[in-house]
């Protein structure tokens, strides 16, 4: 791509943007050296690659790049054979343990269908050296310091450095505190010149101390000697300093050795470091942007949808729809100045431009793009200060540029074209220029404000008309691109509306030519029909949108009054269930007040007021069964697939097992037999019966039943029991009569003050092997007893 281009479409400020997402000078300069390329397969991979790394921000967030350095300058040196100082080593630290945290972040916790991504596979090839990344942190605590722990003999050396240290500063202060040195001292304390501890004693009795002078004061009131009590020490200290230096060289000669045996591999680690700081740099800027992959199509085309030029803000930039080289490969702009015209060209540029560098785009999914070998611009940005004004002759020498190379396999931008002369002979030029890029076959746009243009391409094959939207009511340019129309100037109706005298607008009129006048009021009816389209196209969408949200409201409200109906049956149920309860407990009163009469010799009438009694309670048994709702456990499964006739089937609502007759309709529903009974059920009704698991299943149950069914009785009696205890036996033995094979069993709790009993109910009903369960009835032990059928395993 031609640098020119590059500057006037304002590229290097998206490369700019590119690099402040970087964090290393590695990635940055991988940012730096970006430029867009013309084959189609790199473009493809370039933009994998990104595509790629915007999975990992989405799902994982950003990489964490700490502690990426350039050390290429150290690996160079230890190339060579140098010894590497403690900076360059805690670098290198720092970069082995960056590549093995990236490792862990790009490798670790990946979706089975990532494989091929770019950045997973640059994850795996990061070599990680843990034993030499921890030599180093264990050796080395700051830039300028090795750890006491870097090696044994280092922590002997320091150990006696500082039990020297500690000595002579005893030594020095009961010297600074004793009575006869108290006068002569300057200040009552120990203080190091070179390496050596000296304390200050006053100029005049510097005779008084036997000593060597290490320095003198600015003022020459103080001089620092070091007594001859502790030059020996000293001497020691100094000669211990030398042992630690040398053990320093070594501990780092080492360190280096290590670095050494893996340069090869650090070598590697720190490109992938840079390469991949730089794709999360990418992948940052389209998430920024909120940018798409568009399609890439083989065509020399571009279909933009709702794209939106990257350098300007996003909150008040208007999305601009474009087209060029499918019905026409040349597409005349009009419209008033600061119409945006302009800011079309250098998006249609600039997205071709970051396309082929692989960088996302900010517009809307059904976009596409063709790839170009150049992108040529001749444009003159009057609103940018970081351009001048162009002349006449130096648009000309660009365009007779542009005439020489341009082929088939460009796009070319151009503004203003025959602007900065005499119209006539401006607007015969534009012509000119665009018959010959048409008929070549290139891919043109270009802006203008001259008539002719506009009337060139409403009769010329393969030229396409569009401009720039202007309000004339606001005065404002709306910004939005409206291909198939040519613009209007609009200079009567502003000059109106700002103000000036009617019959000067009038008189101007005049001087127009008939055709001219003509082709205006075209253009006026045009407008004006198509603004009247959309807005009935946007009253439509909005009345659509108005009857979504009603079905929607419907719908929920619909479904509220389904759910308060079951709850208000659901309520009735249960207070009818409680009426019939209690007049049970009434009834069986009365029968035993009955028993007891007859038990005291009383018959009168006995017999028949039994017989009533009992048939009452009989009446109540099937009263409440009808009452009391089902506590089977729900059963929610995703329709079957691909159903075939002969298939075995269970129907959840009636928990009926079935043969499918006919495959699922359109509908889904799904003809079945059940028994004698042909019935069509939809398929999210249906569950596919296993078969072979069922066998397998009842054959466990029988091996297992042969041996627990022989213990195991159909009633459990829990009389004299708390509800701790109960649950617990009720628990077990629901498993055992499972697996016994036990279809029915009772529970008998007895009357009482039926706390046991509603304890009981409320475990059963979140039991899984509960299908229903009901009190007794007569003859069962009534409110005593609870029968319990069981669903099986």
């Amino acid at each position: 791509m031609n640098e020119k281009s590059l500057s006037v479409l304002e590229y290097d400020k998206i490369i700019k943007m590119l690099g402040e997402r970087t964090v290393s000078s590695l990635g940055l300069s991988y940012a730096e050296a970006l430029k867009p390329v013309s084959d189609f397969s790199e473009i493809e991979a370039r933009l994998k690659e990104t595509t790629d790394t915007v999975k990992y921000l989405w799902r994982k967030g950003g990489a964490p790049f700490g502690g990426i350095h350039d050390i290429r300058s150290a690996l160079k040196r230890v190339e060579i054979g140098s010894v590497l100082s403690i900076p360059e080593l805690l670098k290198i630290g720092d970069v082995l343990r960056c590549g093995r945290i990236l490792n862990q972040f790009l490798t670790n916790d990946v979706p089975s269908d990532w494989e091929g991504n770019h950045a997973l596979e640059l994850g795996r090839q990061i070599a990680v050296f843990k034993h030499v990344e921890e030599a180093i942190s264990h050796a080395i605590i700051s830039e300028e310091e090795l750890s006491d722990h870097a090696s044994p003999e280092l922590y002997a050396i320091r150990r006696s450095i500082r039990q020297k240290q500690d000595s002579i500063k005893d030594k020095l202060s009961s010297i600074i505190r004793s009575a006869e040195f108290k006068k002569i001292m300057q200040d009552a304390v120990v203080t190091l010149r070179g390496d050596r501890y000296v304390i200050p004693v006053k100029q005049e009795y510097r005779s008084q101390v036997p000593g060597l002078v290490h320095d003198i004061s600015a003022s020459g009131a103080t001089v620092f000697i070091e007594p001859l009590s502790v030059v020996e020490a000293n001497n020691e200290i100094k000669a211990l300093l030398i042992k630690e230096q040398h053990e320093i060289e070594r501990i780092l000669a080492e360190l280096t050795s290590k670095v050494a045996e893996i340069r090869s591999e650090l070598e590697v680690n720190i490109e992938i470091l840079g390469k991949l700081d730089f794709m999360f740099a990418k992948a940052k800027l389209a998430r920024d942007m909120n940018g798409i992959c568009p399609r890439l199509v083989k065509e020399r085309a571009i279909r933009i949808k709702k794209g939106r030029h990257p350098l300007l803000d996003r909150q008040k930039v208007v999305p601009i729809d474009i087209e060029l080289g499918y019905d026409f490969s040349t597409l005349v702009i009009t419209g008033p100045n600061t119409g945006g015209k302009t800011v079309t060209l250098k998006t249609a540029g600039l997205f071709v431009l970051m396309l082929q560098s692989g960088l996302l785009l900010p517009l809307e999914e059904g976009s596409e793009f063709g790839v170009f070998d150049e992108v040529f611009a001749d444009i003159g940005d009057e609103q940018s200060i970081e351009q001048s004004l162009s002349t006449f002759s130096s648009h000309m020498k660009n365009i007779v540029k542009i005439l020489d190379k341009a082929d088939e396999g460009s796009l070319v931008l151009l503004d203003e074209l025959g602007a900065g002369t005499d119209p006539d002979e401006g607007a015969a030029l534009a012509i000119a220029i665009l018959d010959c890029l048409t008929r070549r076959g290139i891919c043109t746009m270009a802006t203008t404000h001259y008539s002719q243009l506009k009337i060139y391409a409403m009769t010329t094959n393969r030229v396409q008309n569009a401009c720039c939207e202007f309000d004339v009511e606001t005065l404002r340019p709306t910004y939005r691109l409206i291909i198939g129309v040519p613009g209007k100037s609009n200079a009567f109706e502003i000059s109106s509306k700002l103000g000036l005298d009617p019959y000067i607008i009038h008189r101007a009129k005049t001087f127009l030519t008939q055709d001219n006048i003509k082709f205006e009021d075209v253009l006026t009816e045009i407008e004006k029909n198509r603004v009247k389209a959309e807005k009935e196209k946007e009253s439509a969408e909005n009345l659509k949108m108005e009857i979504e949200a009603l079905k929607l409201e419907v719908q929920k409200e619909k479904e509220r009054l389904e759910k308060e109906k079951k709850q208000i049956i659901s309520k009735a149920r249960e207070e009818a269930r409680n009426i019939i309860i209690n007049a049970r407990y009434e009834a069986e009163s009365l029968l035993e007040e009955l028993k007891e009469l007859q038990k005291q010799g009383l018959r009168d009438n006995f017999d028949k007021k039994l017989i009533d009694a009992q048939t009452s309670i009989r009446r109540l048994d099937n009263l409440e069964g009808s009452m009391v709702e089902s506590y089977e456990k729900k059963v929610y499964v995703e329709p079957p697939k691909d159903l075939m006739p002969g298939e075995s089937v269970l129907m959840l609502n009636l928990n009926q097992r079935a043969i499918v007759l006919e495959k699922p309709d359109e509908e889904g529903n799904v003809m079945v037999q059940a028994g004698i009974m042909k019935v069509k059920v939809h398929a999210s009704q249906l569950k596919r019966v296993d078969e072979q698991k069922e066998s397998l299943d009842k054959m466990n149950r029988a091996r297992v039943s042969g041996v627990k069914s022989s213990s195991i009785k159909p009633e459990l009696d829990l009389r004299g029991l708390n509800v701790e205890e109960a649950l617990d036996k009720v628990d077990k033995y629901i498993d055992d009569a499972v697996i016994a094979g036990l279809h029915e069993v009772s529970l008998i709790h007895g009357k009482g003050t039926g706390t046991l009993r509603k304890a009981i109910h409320e475990f059963l009903k979140g039991h899984t092997h509960v299908q229903t369960y009901r009190l007794g009835r007569y003859g069962e032990g009534e409110t005593g007893v609870t029968i319990v059928e069981l669903n099986g395993r």
